[in-house]
């Protein structure tokens, strides 16, 4: 196949696994622990690995932030031959999660508009309940905390997630956002999950999203520099690790 248009990978250069993270420079960590990593390309936001982790081929790849550039990736990984994918990252996290859980969503709310483009929005945004129980069981027996529920996914990280200086001035409540999803049961928000989700599920792939907390609703609280390395070194290693074991699980082939 011809290289895809934005991470310029083929069906040659992508494992069957694929591991999306939106910071393009936590791939560098992911990548210090695959064996012979050979790098497919840093492309705008997307910086793109291919290797091999306790045997297993795995490919890890950045989006960037927000919905639209995570299901780019995702389309152009599908093109290429994806079977399973993972997203690790952040998440902010409301009343019923710490700083350094790891929440593990079993679907998340719609509240980005890439999804629209795709399906209506009384589709579910659901993770694959099969990898879902394997990361929690893969995350929780190398003793972390892991709360799972739903999340949601939104847009606006300024209008709807973190005061400021304009959101101020045009005296945007961001607490009234965080109340009513409270209310509803909602554990955490990103800017990728569902839309993933729903991208994923209509390609028939496997998908989950692993996050760590590094912030409390409105920036209340945040991890500290040094124990944010830390906890984003193991965020890679138990991804790679939830990777491997939901393949060897489920059998799927190369």
């Amino acid at each position: 196949m011809q290289p895809t248009l934005y991470l310029k990978v083929t069906d040659q250069s992508v494992a069957p696994y694929v591991i999306f993270s939106g910071d393009p420079w936590r791939v560098e960590v992911l990548k210090s622990y695959l064996d012979n990593p050979q790098s497919v390309g840093f492309y705008r936001e997307f910086n793109t690995y291919t290797g091999t982790y306790k045997g297993l081929p795995i490919t890890i790849t950045s989006t960037g932030i927000g919905a639209p550039s995570a299901v780019i990736a995702l389309e152009e990984m599908f093109d290429a031959g994806m079977k399973v994918a993972l997203r690790m990252g952040t998440s902010m996290a409301l009343s019923k999660a710490d700083l350094g859980n790891y929440i593990i969503p079993s679907s998340s709310k719609r509240l980005e508009k890439t999804s629209l483009t795709y399906v209506s929005e009384d589709y579910p945004a659901k993770a694959d309940s099969k990898f879902l129980q394997s990361i929690i069981k893969t995350v929780t027996s190398q003793g972390q905390k892991v709360i799972t529920g739903e999340s949601a996914t939104m847009d606006g990280y300024y209008s709807q997630m973190k005061e400021s200086r304009l959101s101020k001035m045009r005296q945007v409540d961001i607490e009234k956002n965080f109340a009513q999803l409270e209310q509803e049961g909602i554990i955490s928000v990103d800017m990728e999950t569902s839309a993933l989700m729903v991208v994923a599920s209509l390609m028939k792939v496997p998908f989950a999203s692993l996050t760590l907390v590094t912030v409390l609703k409105n920036l209340s609280a945040l991890l500290d520099e040094k124990t944010r390395r830390r906890k984003e070194d193991e965020l890679c290693r138990l991804a790679l690790d939830s990777m491997v074991n939901f393949v060897k699980e489920e059998k799927i082939n190369e």
